[in-house]
């Protein structure tokens, strides 16, 4: 199965075991993040990527710059490891990890969370790339990817979903980065985007392999 058809039969069996209500709010969280139209300020493709210095799992800080130097750069922004979906879309993106390299291809992973649980993540889905902390949302938000999350829906997680965000990502934002992924090439421009405010969405594996 692709990752889009593992995502959608998550999506189909989760919606089995929520109340309307619940899947109310949810919904409803999706359907205002799209009304707001952010997808349309976000870079694409043809678009100048900026450099970015970021601390890895571990702490290290990693450089756009150095990594562009030794070939094209996938850059995947995901919510946090506490979401089944973005560690469906982490794994996936770890199986086509070999196929990308044959392409001369690296990757990274961008996430909110501070690094201890980044590294938490790494360890639990077997992860043989980076994956970078972006503290407060500070890049995702200069790349106009960033939104905050409606009150109904930071309620929902922390009490039906035991989510906490202040935890996980160490401030009070209620922010997260919508579903993005982004091919960069050598020179730092984009050769494709994937952008999404529907957060059970991802960039295919399949699709990046193309444009590589």
């Amino acid at each position: 199965m692709s990752l889009t058809e593992i995502l959608k039969a998550h999506a189909d069996q989760s919606a089995t075991k929520y109340p309307e209500v619940v899947k109310l709010i949810m919904s409803g969280a999706i359907d205002e993040l799209s009304a707001s139209e952010l997808t349309t300020k976000a870079l694409k493709t043809g678009d100048a990527f900026p450099v970015f210095n970021l601390p890895n799992a571990k702490g290290v800080e990693v450089s756009s710059k150095t990594l562009l130097e030794q070939g094209p750069l996938i850059v995947a922004f995901y919510r946090g490891g506490w979401c089944p979906y973005c560690n469906i879309e982490l794994r996936a993106l770890q199986n086509a990890l070999p196929e990308f390299k044959n392409r001369g291809a690296q990757l990274v992973a961008i996430s909110p969370e501070v690094p201890d649980n980044s590294l938490t993540t790494v360890e639990k889905n077997n992860l043989e790339f980076e994956v970078l902390t972006d503290k407060n949302n500070d890049f995702a938000r200069s790349l106009n990817l960033a939104y905050q999350l409606p009150e109904d829906l930071v309620a929902l997680y922390a009490n039906r979903f035991k989510i906490d965000l202040n935890k996980s990502q160490q401030n009070d934002n209620n922010e997260l980065p919508i579903s993005a992924t982004y091919v960069i090439d050598p020179s730092g421009k984009i050769t494709y985007h994937f952008l999404e405010e529907d957060y059970k969405l991802r960039a295919d594996p399949k699709a990046i392999l193309e444009v590589l």
